[in-house]
């Protein structure tokens, strides 16, 4: 599906916070819309809280919408525009240009083969396109434990002068359904990806407001993304000792009294995740829930035994320099106006920020003073050209577009 050209680039956003899903859809759409104020939308994406039906939010964003209109998104833990933040409610973000062309694609089958599900939705985009620049959007299945992996099949399948962003769908923490939209089609287990071309290049940035607590702990015993040995000890026990006294101190929490499946814990965790020093700085990664009668913690993304951790925090402060951050750098990539974009924030830090999350918000709005749109993730992709690696936790990562 391709996106026909309008004059100038032009991003508008939209919200509601209606009760029914399609009546959601279609507010946020039409506000967004009527504030593009163009005689069509090239390109939409959109957020919607995972308590709606997101079959009938996307009906009432495509009824919203030109018939040809690229339109993508996923459910989400929460929402944002520059104007609010909503912890229920759907965000759209809508596109008009004569300088970039959006071709999108969804395929399923991540869980059993992330590979062969990249090359699927890639197929489906054009060989060849008639600008100079490609980047990409990806949102995909937020349960689907395998960002790092997807990011590098990614790479090798679109190539190393493709840097892309986007975010991993979420659900406010319930963990049973995060699937992304893409056209008609809502899908679980599943990719959606977005071939950005242009005649600049799209900017992309990311930053996390985080520092170790820790000393550095060693991943023993691992499968995958379950993390069974740190240290040559339970995984889940290493993480409470290293956590137990900054919790109390911090939040007047007992981690010892916490039960395993209890959201009060999930949701600590999110706040104490691990990073892994990357040199210039740490990536971090979050260990998504303990297995209690095991003591491993399962982690967002696959951990490679003898990775070197530490326990991490950051402050609402910090959190929200972070964000600050993202957009300044964004900024100065840019060398000249950006009309707007997309942020992928992590659903993790709003664990961290509570009540001061639109304060982090409000820290993009007044550096970009363009409209955005964005949602809470269960981990945000961001791969640039010469980098390694592409998924993060508790980050903010920024795309927006030259004017």
């Amino acid at each position: 599906m391709s996106s026909e050209q309008s004059p100038g680039t032009v991003v508008a956003t939209g919200t509601s916070i209606a009760d029914a899903g399609e009546q959601a859809g279609r507010e946020a759409t039409s506000a967004a819309r009527t504030a593009l104020d163009a005689d069509r939308v090239d390109f939409c994406q959109v957020f919607a809280d995972a308590a709606f039906d997101p079959e009938r939010v996307l009906a009432g964003v495509r009824a919203a919408v030109d018939e040809d209109t690229a339109v993508v998104g996923c459910t989400a833990a929460g929402t944002f525009t520059e104007e609010r933040t909503m912890d229920r409610g759907v965000a759209v973000g809508v596109v008009t240009s004569d300088s970039f062309q959006f071709d999108t694609a969804i395929a399923s089958g991540l869980g059993e083969n992330i590979q062969g599900t990249v090359r699927e939705a890639a197929r489906s985009l054009p060989d060849d396109v008639d600008y100079p620049y490609q980047s990409a959007l990806v949102l995909h299945d937020g349960l689907s434990g395998i960002g790092e992996r997807l990011s590098l099949a990614i790479q090798r399948r679109l190539g190393p002068h493709v840097g892309f962003a986007g975010g991993a769908a979420s659900d406010n923490f319930r963990m049973e359904s995060t699937p992304v939209f893409c056209g008609e089609t809502v899908a679980e287990d599943a990719l959606v990806l977005v071939l950005v071309s242009g005649e600049d290049r799209a900017v992309i940035s990311v930053d996390h407001g985080h520092e170790p607590i820790s000393e550095p702990h060693e991943v023993t015993d691992v499968d995958g993304n379950l993390v069974r040995e740190i240290d040559g000890e339970p995984a889940f026990e290493v993480w409470k000792d290293t956590v137990r006294d900054h919790v109390s101190e911090t939040f007047g929490l007992d981690v010892d009294s916490s039960q395993v499946d209890a959201p009060q814990l999930q949701r600590l965790m999110g706040a104490y995740e691990f990073g892994i020093d990357q040199g210039d700085g740490y990536k971090i990664r979050w260990p998504r829930t303990a297995v209690g009668e095991s003591g491993s913690l399962r982690f967002a993304v696959d951990i490679p035994e003898g990775t070197v951790l530490r326990v991490m925090h950051g402050s609402p402060e910090s959190q929200i320099e972070s964000a600050g951050r993202a957009a300044s750098e964004a900024v100065e990539l840019a060398d000249g106006e950006i009309a707007g974009g997309f942020v992928y924030d992590c659903a993790c830090r709003e664990i961290i920020l509570q009540d001061e999350y639109p304060a982090a918000v409000d820290a993009l709005a007044e550096v970009f003073d363009t409209p955005f749109a964005g949602f809470e993730t269960y981990g945000e992709l961001c791969m640039q050209m010469g980098q390694l690696s592409g998924f993060h936790n508790t980050t903010t990562v920024v795309f927006v577009f030259p004017e």
